[in-house]
């Protein structure tokens, strides 16, 4: 038997269009994923493969599936399921660039934010294989407008990660909706007690093909923290970024409204950055995901739905300004970099608040994160007086310097002037947009924030009352007892999810903070039951602020949430209003606690 050290695609019986497309491309030798997979699928051998996002498992079935697509018929022939817009999408460009010697073959992904008329005029068309997330799936089956009857192959691409999202009962039933006498592939980086349910009813007899990393992709990702003090939080991040040779980063924050003020105020600062998050267009979301892979923007400010999916590259740095608040979130963040073997840096701002999510972190990972000093100010303009001078070099080798010599040249029979003080005062001239010293003096009207400690930030990084915002601030002065500033008054709601969804304290204050932009510490306690949970919010949600969080999801569960049946007796009871009107309930704070302004 060839040796996988020296095994190439030849040897693995792929069709001739798939090997011409293959050569075209440059590829020589499979990765071990693929090596050791598609023989099985060319066999028609059902398959659970499991390895890490970035080692090549796309090619690892897209390339056997291929070889066996009949270019005649025009039906559906291979479905693959993938947990996001963005892979789908990915995974569908795959298949169309193996396949780019087969003429007359079709690939379609469909996912929710495309046009439905789009995709069903694709799909009447004819699509040879669908890629497709499973909502828009399901969809279309009961539409009847995706027909399954000639299905030869089945692929779930990230299982686990459709897991965590909530959409294995989607996945079960559209495995449901397949024909009896199909081939199953099944990808997962992991694979979880459900997953493996899932394989054991579905799958015939699988093949397994693992491939073990030797280093984790945590293990291979450099992890700092930042302790937020002193500096106010953005400029902090300049500091880092001045100092840091990074390619490309995502930068993760929490809430949709700071992606794009982060994202302007780094471009204001002479960064390329771009904004990503969940209300922006899928054409827009595509459009800066390509311009992040081809280099015209470097940094990418995203929440966490919005980055889910994206594998590009480049990426050098994962930099999360907000910390999430469940491990599991860290984890898929910092993915974004170290891929495919790749070494990788991951830089965390945390507040002192939040220590208890760092430890969290360190302890999930079993990885201690290293504390990093901020660069100093000496440090900064040294990097500055680099790259300038950097720019000096490239200039002289590159450019023609004759017309200015002769300006030069000029200047100095006319003027008495040194040589080396005519260079500085050019070199002053030339770095007036982006002095290489350091000012530290605090931006016209900010004075305030910047004495106010570094993890409040100044108004202008805060979202305006129109963002919906419910963050309840204090009148006059806080009042701190050892150190903790108190709460304000609070009402109780039930909510609909609970232990028996699998969900954590973690994911509702995640998914309550992000929507509603409530600072964390002011979410009071929750209680988790079986199929609800009750939790504690500031009296004086706004009405805006209340219907959205009806709306929410945590975990793919709707949130439903609603107040108490004893908080509206208490409400009932409290307000007797003289003219018989109903009055609206808000909860007196407690004696010398200072009332919040909502």
């Amino acid at each position: 038997m060839t040796s996988q050290a020296t095994i190439s695609f030849a040897d693995l019986a792929l069709s001739a269009p798939v090997m011409d497309a293959l050569k075209r491309i440059g590829y020589e030798q499979p990765s071990p994923i693929q090596a050791e997979a598609i023989p099985h699928l060319i066999d028609g051998s059902d398959l659970i493969g499991t390895a890490q996002t970035g080692t090549g498992k796309t090619a690892a079935f897209a390339l056997p599936l291929l070889s066996k697509i009949d270019i005649q018929k025009s039906e559906t022939q291979v479905l693959v399921l993938a947990p996001t817009r963005e892979l789908a999408i990915q995974v569908a460009e795959a298949f169309k660039t193996y396949a780019s010697a087969m003429k007359g073959f079709n690939v379609l992904p469909i996912y929710g934010g495309q046009s439905m008329d789009t995709q069903l005029r694709q799909l009447r068309r004819g699509a040879h294989v669908v890629v497709g997330t499973p909502g828009r799936v399901m969809d279309h089956l009961r539409r009847k407008t995706l027909k399954l009857e000639n299905l030869k192959t089945i692929v779930l691409d990230e299982g686990d990660e459709m897991l965590r999202m909530g959409f294995i009962d989607d996945v079960e039933w559209i495995l449901e909706q397949t024909p009896k006498q199909r081939q199953v592939a099944l990808f997962s980086a992991t694979m979880p007690a459900p997953i493996r349910r899932v394989a054991d009813k579905y799958l015939n007899s699988p093949k397994v093909v693992k491939i073990v990393s030797k280093t984790s992709t945590v293990e291979r990702i450099q992890q700092q923290f930042w302790l937020v003090s002193g500096l106010h939080k953005l400029d902090a991040l300049t500091r880092i970024l001045e100092v840091e040779d990074f390619d490309g980063i995502i930068m993760f924050v929490r809430t949709k409204v700071l992606t794009v003020e982060l994202a302007d105020k780094l471009e204001a600062r002479g960064y390329t950055a771009a904004a990503i998050n969940g209300d922006m267009t899928q054409a827009l979301r595509e459009r800066t995901i390509a311009q992040l892979k081809s280099g015209k923007i470097d940094i990418l400010v995203a929440t966490d739905v919005a980055a889910r999916g994206i594998d590009v590259a480049r990426i050098s740095h994962v930099i999360n300004y907000d910390i999430p608040y469940d491990t599991e979130a860290y984890v898929h963040r910092i993915g974004r970099t170290g891929r495919a073997g790749r070494t990788g840096k991951a830089i965390l701002f945390v507040a002192p608040r939040e220590r208890r999510l760092l430890r969290a972190i360190e302890n999930a990972t079993r990885q201690k994160i290293t504390p990093i000093e901020l660069p100093t100010r000496q440090q900064v303009n040294e990097s500055r007086a680099n790259q300038f001078k950097e720019k000096i070099t490239s200039t002289l080798a590159n450019t023609d310097l004759a017309f200015f010599q002769q300006v030069v040249q000029s200047y100095l029979e006319e003027n008495e002037t040194d040589p080396m003080q005519l260079a500085a005062a050019l070199a002053h001239l030339a770095q007036k947009d982006k002095p290489l010293i350091l000012d530290e003096k605090p931006a016209k009207g900010s004075k305030a924030s910047r004495s106010r400690g570094e993890d409040r930030g100044n108004h202008s990084d805060r979202p305006s009352r129109d963002s919906q915002s419910f963050r309840p601030e204090r009148e006059g002065k806080r009042k701190e007892k050892r150190g903790n500033v108190d709460r304000p008054p609070m009402e109780n709601y039930r909510i609909a999810v609970g232990k028996d969804h699998n969900i954590m304290p973690g994911d509702i204050v995640g998914a309550i903070a992000n929507e509603a932009d409530v600072e964390p510490r002011n979410i009071g306690h929750i209680e988790l039951k079986g199929d609800h949970s009750y939790i504690e919010l500031p009296v004086g949600m706004p009405k805006v602020v209340f219907e959205s969080l009806k709306k929410l999801r945590v975990r793919n569960q709707p949130l439903n949430i609603e107040q108490t049946d004893h908080v509206a007796k208490a409400a009932a009871t409290s307000a007797k209003p003289a003219n018989g009107k109903k009055k609206t309930y808000t909860k007196k704070p407690k004696k010398k606690k200072n009332k919040p302004a909502l």
